[in-house]
């Protein structure tokens, strides 16, 4: 029955460590490989970047550098 199996993926290596990945895994090729991956999400290593807003309360200030050259009164 196992030879049934069908793969609806095209095979890829692991993200990890570059061999080929297992399907009991996937898209790793071990469970070692997933829990490294686990880790450096967890630990901070990979990160989604983001556009930080101001939280509410609080308003956006515009810095004015006095001799900043942008005046036109010179």
């Amino acid at each position: 029955m196992a030879d049934n199996i069908v793969k609806l993926r095209p095979a890829r290596p692991c993200p990890i460590c570059g061999k080929p990945s297992s399907q009991q895994f996937h898209p790793f090729c071990s469970a070692r490989c997933a829990d490294i991956d686990l880790n450096r999400w967890l630990s901070g290593a990979y990160v989604i970047p983001a556009k930080q807003e101001p939280e509410e309360g609080e308003e956006e200030v515009d810095v004015v550098i006095p001799g900043g050259g942008d005046d036109e009164d010179d």
